[in-house]
């Protein structure tokens, strides 16, 4: 998964990632979508794999708490990369940028919207491979909460509170957290779960 990037390549993403400290969107929230991103390829299957691996890689490499263009600024990130160190094979840059735009959608997505089809399937399973975490076991989910507060400590806690309930009202509110098949049938409920036990307790 890395390792076949150049180093030049791998050293630059991975100095991206450190900029600024962050305490969940490191780099080691990519090894844990990559670990995802291994089980859908020995499961259904990507239909285009480099591209959903390269923006599993850049999808987070710029990230500054607040701003609304990181995905933007990601995406340009992962096209100026591809340019510059372009894959064995080659590599659709344009969609890998255009996954990558799509989670800044998180949360407000219909699965039907994306249409149907191999690369509407990937996209499903792409955006759900980045919302594991909200599935993860109690103890972890409620660590992964509070790292997301730690890189929002900047932001007054009582702003903080209200943007991240609405948040997570509006996972519940969704028809499917979960947008593929995939990972609906096993994580929906737990996703859910975890939600709603953190908006009880405030």
């Amino acid at each position: 998964m890395l390792a076949d990037l150049p180093v030049a390549q791998r050293s630059a993403l991975q100095a991206a990632y450190a900029e600024p400290p962050r305490a969940y969107h490191h780099f080691g929230h990519v090894l844990e979508v990559l670990g995802h991103y291994r089980e859908v390829a020995e499961g259904p299957g990507w239909h285009r794999p480099d591209e959903v691996r390269f923006a599993v890689l850049y999808h987070d490499a710029i990230y500054v708490p607040g701003r609304s263009d990181n995905e933007a600024a990601s995406a340009r990130l992962a096209v100026e990369h591809l340019g510059r160190w372009p894959p064995e094979g080659g590599v659709d840059a344009a969609r890998v940028s255009e996954l990558i735009l799509l989670t800044a959608r998180h949360g407000a997505i219909d699965p039907d919207s994306l249409g149907q089809g191999p690369d509407a399937e990937d996209t499903r399973r792409f955006l759900d491979c980045d919302m594991v975490i909200l599935a993860a076991e109690p103890a972890r989910f409620a660590a992964y909460d509070r790292e997301i507060a730690e890189e929002y400590r900047a932001v007054p806690r009582w702003l903080y509170r209200i943007k991240r309930r609405q948040f997570f009202k509006r996972l519940l509110a969704s028809e499917r957290i979960f947008l593929s098949d995939h990972f609906h049938g096993r994580l929906e409920a737990r996703a859910r779960a975890n939600l709603t036990a953190a908006l009880a307790a405030g």
